[in-house]
């Protein structure tokens, strides 16, 4: 069984994938951005079997740094990170936010935090190999403006969203290639669309599926050898936005990305 960190685990798909993991006998570790939530999800996960929780609100790099240095501290054993939590396109109408470095909101919860968690737990990962590093993306993916990335001009919720999805995917692929023979296995999944979700039901949207048909895709890539640097629609293999394939895309992504992560 492996030991295994999951973001956004106190709603939606993270918290019905948590229940699924402790109770196959893993060790959870659950992450929320709401201390009395996460301590509540703790004590029912551990009624089903070994869990943990870690908080931290993704908005902050410094608290995903923080998160990082933490688990790895506790959890020297750690196997498997689902980067999984995430903000959606937001309310109708709703205009620009900004994280608490200043970034787009969107861009920072769903790109550079999981970017920033990755890094800071790629030493554990690597020692532990076969180690696996899920990322929870989604069909909806536009290539960024590379020469507006946070979005400043034009500004759209559903864009903003599906430009993060866009440069997850891209980075997931490029992070493959970086780790390959080192027996970390990198992959994005798009686990079901629309599904029954806080996100969801905020943009305004009536949910497509539940979260537990989203589940199982999820839940495979955490436990299962299915290769590497590759794009699941659901448990299907499948293909992500062409552009996310490009490697003078992914060279100015990295380069941007750097400059975003330095700030």
């Amino acid at each position: 069984m492996s030991t295994i960190l999951i973001t956004g685990a106190t709603s939606g798909l993270g918290r019905y994938a948590a229940f699924e993991l402790v109770r196959s006998g893993h060790v959870v570790l659950a992450h929320g951005r709401d201390p009395d939530r996460t301590r509540q999800l703790v004590e029912e996960l551990r009624a089903e079997g070994d869990a943990e929780g870690f908080v931290a609100d993704l908005a902050s790099l410094t608290q995903v740094r923080e998160l990082g240095s933490h688990v790895a501290d506790a959890h020297p054993d750690l196997e498997v990170l689902i980067n999984n939590a995430g903000v959606g396109a937001g309310a109708p109408g709703a205009g620009r936010e900004l994280s608490a470095d200043g970034h787009e909101l969107r861009l920072a919860v769903n790109y550079l935090a999981p970017v920033t968690l990755t890094l800071a737990l790629l030493p554990v990962l690597r020692a532990n190999a076969p180690a696996r590093i899920v990322n929870v993306g989604s069909a909806g993916q536009e290539p960024p403006d590379f020469d507006d990335v946070e979005f400043r001009r034009g500004y759209d919720g559903f864009a903003a969203y599906r430009r993060a999805k866009f440069a997850l995917a891209a980075h997931t692929f490029a992070l493959a290639e970086e780790l390959a023979d080192t027996g970390v296995a990198v992959n994005v999944v798009h686990p079901a669309t629309f599904m029954d979700t806080a996100m969801v039901r905020e943009g305004g949207v009536a949910p497509w599926n539940t979260v537990a048909d989203g589940a199982p895709a999820v839940l495979a890539l955490a436990t299962q050898d299915l290769g590497t640097g590759r794009y699941f629609d659901g448990t299907s293999p499948a293909r992500a936005h062409e552009g996310t394939y490009d490697p003078e895309v992914r060279k100015q992504l990295a380069a941007v990305t750097r400059q975003l992560l330095s700030l």
